[in-house]
């Protein structure tokens, strides 16, 4: 299909050779506001199809004995957006559930209306109007496959970019670290480790910073991919595009989630877990991921005390540390998982008292000294390329660290690894964990008029369209300045959603002035940091980025009711 002029009102194509027919339809789309041409033969009918078609209306005299490949050759060659229209006038039988000879043009025309002699000139109005409508909304989809692609794209470039960066801030790290240790290497090893610490904490910040720009990206596309998948018709095609970009942009999620854990950034909800019952919980999975080469040992002694940990990490944590352990072992081996209760007097990445310590130990090829010390950092990998991505074992010494325990590796070459998971116990004055409660149902919530705050122009579109798609009323502001403005005027507000990290004033400056001016307004702080400042006497209610519409609403629910 060529793909002619650039697309302006959509016109109609008829092919009607019998006696006055191609007139008549001329007029009758006329009368319908519908524009057309008219064709003198089926050759000058192929060589008209383009873009700005809107459909094609055949009679059946017209293709009765002609040779249709050139024109089914035409049909195939649309694009992916496109499935142009037949309208096809017959004289007898109608469609194929009644003329069994019409099977042959549903399958050489593909997308075909049958319309039978007589016909009431409005039926032919309505179903022009009809089917012109749909074209319209092919010629939409295409729009939005088109800023798709250059959304991933952009999306790869950015990728890319972040990938050149890390990297190139890592060798920058890594070769003032090589320095530093030529320098001080008499000196005593608990400066050097408190030197290698210090290391580690400069390339978490670099690294958190970066994980947050990346997640507001990933918001406005989230946002974005959730918005078109419920706007545009049901394709196949289109679904598996949908599915893949969401896909890609949950990967980076992912990703970003593990460079938040090594800055110890990442949101946790510590509460007491039982870990001996978390990891019998976890045997199946385990299992699966390893494995059958691998054989799994559990050792959980009765009776532990729990843990004060964030559960749903604590599981990624351990499943990193198993699939290390099942890559050191390509030939298989052991993999051993244990449970119990160690006490330390003060020590570096410690204070003094009693820990549950989860010990993961293999019978894989082990490290040496070098590789070792560098385990933990972000992006090293002993794996061949495209087989990790270095940040499995930094992921889970940044949440150790953040829950106030420490992650500690043996190993030596030719004997296996054993990592050390010290986690404190929980106050036993703590709240047992909460039993779990099926959800209520909130049901929808009641319309409301939204203030959404945010300095960036791709999350503040792609929210208030998602705000506006629950059935909300918007008004956008881009600073904190921009918002106190509103919040001075008269205009009814009933809840107010605003980034933290913004130039000039922040969300959390922002809350506290507009609870001010409306003491009882209702506040949503959107951010991807865990730690925000601790000046602050306001506690607000938080929405993790990358967030996707059912979060937004789920929150937006709690507020309101």
């Amino acid at each position: 299909m060529s793909q002619g002029p650039p697309e302006g009102r959509l016109r109609a194509l008829i092919l009607a050779p019998r006696g006055r027919d191609a007139a008549l339809a001329q007029s009758l789309l006329s009368q319908a506001g519908i524009e057309s041409d008219v064709c003198r033969d089926l050759a000058a009918l192929v060589v008209a199809i383009h873009d700005n078609v809107g459909f094609v209306l055949l009679t059946e005299d017209a293709i009765h004995n002609a040779d249709l490949r050139p024109l089914m050759a035409c049909i195939a060659d649309q694009p992916a957006w496109s499935d142009l229209p037949f309208v096809l006038v017959t004289d007898h039988g109608g469609g194929p559930e009644r003329n069994p000879i019409a099977a042959r043009w549903l399958e050489a025309l593909g997308n075909v209306y049958f319309l039978e002699r007589p016909f009431h000139p409005t039926t032919l109005s309505s179903l022009a109007r009809a089917t012109m409508k749909g074209r319209r909304r092919q010629h939409e989809t295409r729009v939005l496959l088109e800023n798709l692609r250059e959304g991933e794209l952009r999306l790869q470039q950015m990728n890319d970019q972040l990938e050149r960066r890390v990297q190139e801030r890592t060798a920058q790290l890594q070769q003032a670290h090589d320095e530093l240790l030529a320098s001080i290497a008499e000196r005593e090893r608990a400066r050097e480790q408190l030197r290698h610490l210090q290391k580690l904490e400069s390339i978490g910040q670099l690294t958190g910073g970066v994980a947050h720009d990346f997640n507001n990206l990933l918001t406005a596309v989230m946002g974005n991919l959730e918005l078109l998948r419920k706007r545009l018709s049901a394709n196949p095609s289109t679904d598996r595009l949908i599915d893949g970009a969401m896909q890609g942009a949950q990967r980076g999620a992912s990703l970003t989630q593990r460079l938040l854990a090594f800055a110890r950034r990442q949101a946790l909800e510590p509460r007491p877990v039982d870990l001996a019952e978390l990891v019998h919980g976890m045997d199946e999975l385990l299992r699966r991921s390893i494995g059958a080469g691998v054989q799994m040992k559990i050792d959980l002694p009765p009776a532990l005390p729990r843990a004060q940990a964030d559960a749903n990490q604590i599981e990624l944590a351990l499943l990193n540390l198993a699939v290390n352990a099942r890559d050191a072992m390509p030939d298989g081996g052991t993999l051993s998982i244990g449970l119990d209760v160690a006490a330390t007097a003060e020590a570096g990445d410690l204070a003094e008292g009693r820990y549950v310590r989860l010990t993961v130990s293999d019978t894989g090829a082990g490290m040496d000294g070098e590789t070792l010390q560098r385990a933990i950092e972000p992006f090293f990998s002993t794996k061949e390329v495209g087989k990790g991505t270095g940040l499995g074992l930094s992921m889970v010494h940044g949440l150790a660290r953040q829950l106030e325990g420490s992650l500690r590796l043996f190993s030596e070459p030719g004997r296996g690894t054993r990592a050390e998971l010290w986690l404190p116990i929980a106050d036993s004055r703590a709240d047992a964990p909460p039993q779990d409660q099926p959800a209520a149902d909130a049901g929808p919530s009641r319309r409301a008029t939204v203030l959404f705050v945010d300095d960036d122009f791709l999350i503040s579109l792609s929210t208030a369209s998602l705000l506006e798609d629950l059935g909300h009323a918007v008004i956008k502001a881009n600073s904190g300045a921009e918002a106190l403005t509103v919040l001075q005027d008269n205009e009814p507000i009933d809840l107010m959603i605003t980034d933290y990290a913004m130039p000039g004033m922040t969300g959390l400056q922002l809350a506290m002035e507009a609870r001010r001016l409306r003491p009882q307004l209702p506040i949503l702080l959107a951010t991807g940091y865990a730690d925000l400042p601790v000046q602050t006497k306001l506690e607000l209610p938080r929405l993790a980025k990358p967030y996707q519409q059912r979060q937004l609403a789920e929150q937006i629910a709690s507020l309101l009711s």
